[in-house]
């Protein structure tokens, strides 16, 4: 397994420790066995890494990074690999990528029951595949989500690292306080709108801004061409059509969808469009939004369909509209944080009980304020007042 070490020892001397993404000190590292996932290119490798090198402290020889498509796996099982590892006092394995091995659940199973003092940590960019997984894997994985930067986390990347973290109540309360202990260290708007473009994976800080939205458009087409490609029946059509669906929702998102007409255009079934947004959904390439008071079922159709993150937008369309990418941030973030978020009858959005109006500078209440708790989230302005709250603070909760 030298060749393993080596590799391990040569991605450790790499890692650096400027930059923590928030979900390290979320994660419960004691368990036996834990999975993150999350979207290509928001930093799971690197959050693996720099726990093992700064924040695990045991002795080298315990613990051990590998990935899942290393060619060390053409002739060699994860078993047989974590067999050798802990006879010779492993007691930590990391698998990067995991999906890119076949019947990797299975064999994490098996390293799991016949293995109790190994610890297990794995990542996927799959989630179509990770979530079947986890059904072989019950009662014996947590999971962990690595969304996107938020907007916080991208200003600590740009050099500002004394920000607080808010939450949804700090938000109600005492925004303007936290505006201006942010507007303390720097002007938020210039750097929000740089956000919005292309901040949101950590991908931007390797090379020059103007090339993320072609490596979105890479992330895309391989999420699309490889990560659902374990679907039943996916083939290089299926991948075409699902890439024509993203094409037609790009184009006028927010959409609000009409399932019969989709399948007609794609000439599928009505089924097969519900399966295809749940699946692009689970690869966080869209935000589907249910109305408020509904359930959520495979087949139940959404209200309302948003790009996952704003920066996709950039990456499909060329000048993107300002409202839908206002509105595509914040029930980003929102959704980021797991908070349940509905379509009202009226308003943006219902969080935890309270109605959002999302807008520029000059918007108001009107469609929202009707005995409501509620609050409007204002793009363009540095304050807010009363109800009305910058846009960008909704950037700072994580």
């Amino acid at each position: 397994m030298d060749i393993l070490y080596e590799f391990n020892d040569n991605l450790m001397e790499q890692v650096e420790d400027h930059f923590f993404r928030y979900l390290i000190d979320k994660i419960n590292w004691k368990q036996r066995m834990l999975a993150i996932k999350g979207p290509r290119g928001s930093g799971k490798t690197t959050l693996m890494l720099q726990y093992m090198r700064y924040r695990l402290k045991r002795p080298k020889e315990e613990m051990l990074y590998v990935t899942a498509d290393h060619y060390w796996f053409y002739t060699h099982n994860l078993v047989e690999t974590a067999d050798t590892f802990y006879k010779n006092g492993g007691r930590y394995l990391f698998i990067d990528e995991v999906h890119k091995y076949p019947g990797w659940s299975g064999e994490l199973k098996n390293i799991y029951d016949g293995y109790p003092k190994l610890r297990v940590v794995f990542s996927s960019s799959s989630a179509l595949d990770i979530y079947k997984g986890e059904a072989d894997l019950s009662r014996r994985v947590i999971s962990y989500e690595l969304p996107g930067l938020s907007f916080r986390e991208f200003l600590v990347l740009q050099g500002f690292s004394m920000l607080e973290t808010y939450t949804w109540n700090d938000m109600l309360k005492h925004h303007r306080e936290m505006s201006s202990a942010v507007l303390k260290q720097l002007q938020p708007l210039p750097w929000f709108k740089k956000y919005l473009r292309y901040g949101y994976l950590p991908v931007f800080n390797e090379g020059e801004a103007d090339d993320v939205p072609l490596r979105l458009g890479q992330v895309i087409n391989t999420v699309i061409e490889a990560d659902l490609a374990s679907i039943e029946g996916y083939n290089a059509g299926t991948a075409f059509k699902i890439k024509k669906l993203l094409g037609v929702l790009a184009e006028s998102v927010p959409f609000k969808p009409n399932i019969a007409s989709l399948a007609r255009k794609l000439d599928v079934s009505r089924e097969t469009i519900y399966a295809w947004l749940r699946y692009l959904e689970n690869a966080r390439l869209l935000n589907l939004l249910m109305a408020e008071g509904k359930g959520v079922s495979v087949l139940q159709k959404p209200e309302k369909l948003y790009l996952e993150n704003a920066n996709l937008a950039y990456a499909l369309k060329a000048t993107p509209d300002i409202g839908s990418i206002r509105e595509t941030f914040l029930l980003n973030q929102l959704r980021n944080l797991q908070f349940p978020v509905t379509l009202p009858a009226s308003g943006d959005f219902v969080v935890n009980g309270v109605y959002v109006e999302v807008g520029g500078k000059s918007k108001t209440a009107q469609q929202v304020k009707k005995g409501n708790r509620y609050l409007v989230a204002a793009d363009d302005i540095e304050y807010g007042v009363g109800t009305k709250v910058p846009l960008w603070l909704f950037g700072m909760m994580y």
